[in-house]
């Protein structure tokens, strides 16, 4: 730790005296996901474990009984049947009948040839009648072993294989078993994770280049419409992992799919590249029932929560969705340089830096104390107070209590919030003249910090304009509007002002957006028809438009039930149903174990709904910033601002870094090496890293969430104070992170200027931290309560002018049908008119007679007035 001297003691004093605790940086940088194995195990709870061993020992019966060979009588693959191929067999089609003869040539499918010609071929959807000469389904002898090396299902009929296989039966109980060594992994073959990891890569593509995945999301779609399943799972008491065997295994096999073909890997083959691309594009098209294959996962996370599905094995379809849209979407870096590209198309100046670039180089400021250390820090600088010559108001700089401060024990951060939230920095403008000089001490003993602030500072349109309105209006008497260059009558100084804030002028791709909405409002008739690109964003949200609502409230129902502050309720929704086994623990050690794995599920699903909301913000607001305020405003009518401030409202410390992992368990790992005896004393200790990733990067994600949520929103900033989160936020500044500390001074920021001045005062640390690591917006009084657009009674006005924009947006660009009849076109040709085929109804077809007699025949006609 670096430290900076107090000017009349030594530093070697200035960690007792100022209450710093011992945190060491935590070595943590934000990605998109986290490693690829890490990923992987996280798909698996450890209650599914056991259900490796017993995939094995069924493969290795299965393949030790039909590794001598294998005949099917079939023709030529032809229209109607779907086939497999897999090279992973040397193969040959049969001379005078026709089939196709598999000869293995070793006694292990590790060592069968990756490369070559030799086919072998799997009719995987065969004709109504049924597969009827197949005679060799059971275990590897398909290579189904290494297309799935992974699968831990081993209950019930997992694929739905005894709808494609209706006259199948097993050699290993039937089609249950035969199910199971279907998908079943060659990992007893393996020596190491990195061997497991290979083959699983090489024949997740092999998988994908023969165009399985559609099969897969129809026999998923087969699975959410089985009603049968759904009545099933809402009549019992209790749902166990048992109840969602099918399911697990198809998402299971599709989540490995799309974790590993959305990555790039050093000894990818050439094709592969290119196979990804087009799995992206048809992952994020409406191909599944004409919508994006991301809506159907939404789907089932509502009827999960609607209680119609209790039984869906919800972290494995949130872990999914999350990687889809991931997949489809792109991830921030990608969103960075679409930003960019965007910008440029619209003509606007480049990004005045990376942001992310920026993040990563930026240190942690040092934790505040604890309630302890501040007070046994006070009693010894209070023995030495008679020693230098302070005034009063400048005792915050030492981390002193106003003496004169009301004795109010409700909150620790209020009471006592010098939070030594900066790396122990002076300040010079609090400092007394009196004061004896700093003792010299060697450069090594003091930071070096970096020159300049770390962001460029920005000014909005609004800014100037409000800025020349208010210097017009005290100068000369009068203003002028939205004019932004007639500078006539104003003195040099406001000059130089105005030149300044235009030279840190930033217009946003929102500000554009909103600007050419008014303009297709204004004039939808020489406006023209807007043109809206198809891409993966653009999609996905019209798939989302009709039911996002409920989407939304769905993903924090979720969030509420998994968040660690959360109490069981009787009437919330039971996350835990593909974690708990049928069998609930006897021993202490199960109970502990179980115990290790439900707070692990929990975390899980926090993980992936807070990537998948900041996933969608994002990208929706680059796609069009009106997307992003309807999403954004159902999160807040969905109460998503004092949700995220209850996960918080706890020790966040102690959540970051909590030990809910078993590392012996976890994938590969688990079923590469021999599992050692666990004990109590080993899950208590837990492994270790020094924090938890995957909490840490939730926490960083609800925290950003909440920034987009609130950004220049007034009354969303309000609900802040009304829910105080201050103190919230601030006991989040003991984590030692740069890019989460961050995120909470800017939610600290905005509502600074309605905590009043003895909270400012108090905070002096805070609000320095926050001019040191916030961009500034020039001209902007967050520190001050100065804000002319924070008028309370507009709040409610505010909301409902956007929510207002927003119909408008959605009607005129999505709801054709309900357009303005005013701006239809008219036909005012009268041939075309009469040429036009109207369908008549049957009524009037069968009264047709009667028609003419009442409305033609019975009715006199003036012709001479009809042809004038």
């Amino acid at each position: 730790m670096f430290l900076v001297p107090i000017p009349g003691k030594p530093a070697l004093d200035l960690q007792e005296d100022e209450g710093y605790s011992e945190s060491p940086d935590l070595e943590f940088e934000y990605a998109d996901t986290d490693k690829w194995t890490a990923e992987l195990s996280e798909l698996y709870s450890y209650t599914e474990g056991p259900e490796f061993l017993l995939n094995r020992k069924c493969f290795e019966e299965d393949f030790r009984i039909h590794s001598k060979s294998l005949f099917l009588d079939s023709s030529t693959p032809g229209e109607g049947q779907g086939f497999l191929f897999l090279e992973n067999a040397r193969a040959h089609w049969g001379s005078s009948r026709g089939q196709l003869c598999v000869t293995p040539v070793v006694q292990s499918w590790n060592g069968l040839p990756q490369e070559g010609s030799s086919i072998l071929c799997i009719p995987v959807f065969p004709q109504s009648e049924g597969c009827v000469s197949h005679t060799g389904c059971c275990g590897g002898s398909w290579g189904w072993d290494q297309v799935f090396p992974t699968h831990t299902g081993c209950c019930g009929d997992p694929w739905g294989w005894d709808q494609v296989f209706p006259t199948h039966t097993g050699c290993c109980g039937g089609s249950l078993g035969s199910q199971q060594s279907l998908l079943t992994g060659t990992f007893g073959e393996c020596s190491s994770e990195a061997e497991v990891q290979a083959w699983m890569r090489y024949n997740i593509f092999l998988l994908l280049e023969v165009g399985t995945f559609n099969a897969l999301v129809e026999l998923l779609n087969m699975e959410i419409d089985n009603s049968a399943a759904c009545s099933s799972a809402v009549r019992k008491p209790a749902i166990s992992l048992a109840d969602s065997t099918d399911l697990r295994v198809l998402l299971n096999i599709m989540y490995l799919i799309v974790e590993t073909v959305r990555q790039e890997a050093e000894g990818d083959k050439p094709e592969w590249k290119s196979m990804r691309q087009t799995f992206r594009a048809e992952l994020g098209a409406p191909l599944y029932n004409n919508e994006p294959f991301s809506v159907m996962l939404f789907g089932m996370v509502t009827k999960f929560c609607s209680g119609h599905a209790p039984h869906f094995p919800m972290k494995k379809v949130l872990l999914l969705l999350w990687k889809t849209v991931l997949c489809t979407l792109g991830g921030f870096e990608e969103l960075q340089s679409m930003k960019a590209e965007k910008r440029e198309v619209l003509g606007l100046p480049p990004l005045p830096e990376d942001s992310i670039q920026v993040i990563r180089s930026m240190r942690a400021a040092s934790p505040p104390a604890s309630a302890s250390d501040l007070i046994e820090q006070q009693q010894k600088r209070g023995r030495r107070e008679h020693k230098a010559l302070i005034k009063q108001d400048n005792l915050d700089a030492f981390n002193e209590r106003d003496p004169y401060k009301a004795d109010d024990s409700r909150e620790e951060e209020e009471e006592n919030d010098d939070d030594n939230s900066l790396e122990g920095e002076t300040f010079p403008l609090e400092r007394d003249e009196v004061m004896p000089p700093p003792t010299q001490h060697p450069p090594s003993d003091r930071i070096t910090c970096p020159k300049g602030l770390p962001w460029a500072p920005k000014v909005r349109e609004k800014d100037i304009e409000m800025f020349l309105e208010s210097s017009r209006s005290k100068f000369i008497g009068y203003t002028l509007g939205s004019d932004t260059n007639t500078v006539v009558g104003l003195p040099r100084p406001i000059h130089e002002s105005i030149r300044t804030l235009k030279l840190h002028k930033y217009t946003s791709i929102a500000e554009v957006q909103v600007h050419m909405e008014e303009e297709y409002l204004r004039s939808p008739l020489s406006g023209g028809e807007e043109e809206v690109e198809q891409v993966p964003a653009e999609i996905l949200y019209q798939g989302l438009l009709p039911s996002l609502p409920q989407y939304m409230i769905a993903l924090l129902k979720i969030l509420l039930a998994a968040a660690p502050t959360s109490k069981a309720k009787t009437d919330s929704i039971n996350i835990l149903a593909d974690v708990l086994p049928e069998e609930m623990p006897t021993t202490v050690l199960q109970s502990m174990k179980l115990g290790v794995d439900v707070n692990r599920h929990k975390e899980i699903i926090v993980k992936a709904i807070s990537a998948v909301l900041l996933l969608l913000l994002k990208h929706f607001k680059l796609n069009h910033i009106y997307q992003f305020e309807y999403m954004a405003q159902h999160l807040v009518f969905a109460n998503c601002i004092p949700l995220i401030l209850k996960f918080f409202n706890q020790n966040i410390m102690s959540y970051i870094t909590a030990k809910n992992s078993i590392s012996v368990l976890d994938y590969p790992y688990c079923v590469v090496h021999e599992l050692p005896e666990l004990t109590a004393e080993s899950l208590e200790a837990g492994d270790n890293n020094q924090f938890c990733w995957r909490n840490l990067f939730s926490c960083i994600n609800l925290l950003r969430i909440l920034n987009k949520l609130t950004k220049w929103k007034h009354s969303r900033t309000m609900m802040l104070v009304v829910f105080k989160s201050a103190p919230i936020l601030k006991r989040a500044l003991k984590v030692k992170q740069a890019m989460m500390q961050l995120y909470v001074l800017k939610l600290l920021k905005v509502q600074t200027k309605y905590l009043g001045r003895q909270w400012r005062k108090s905070n002096m640390k805070t609000m320095s931290a926050i001019y040191q690591k916030v961009r500034h917006r020039l001209n902007d009084d967050w520190a001050y309560g100065n804000d002319l657009d924070a008028r309370p009674w507009d709040f409610q006005a505010e909301e409902c002018a956007l929510r207002a924009s927003i119909e408008r947006f959605n009607a005129r660009r999505y709801d054709r049908a309900h357009g303005n009849p005013d701006f239809v076109p008219v036909d005012n040709c009268l041939q075309s008119v009469l040429g036009q085929r109207v369908e008549l109804p049957e009524e009037f077809q069968v009264n047709y007679d009667l028609w003419l007699e009442r409305e033609v025949f019975s009715r006199p006609i003036s012709w001479e007035e009809l042809l004038q």
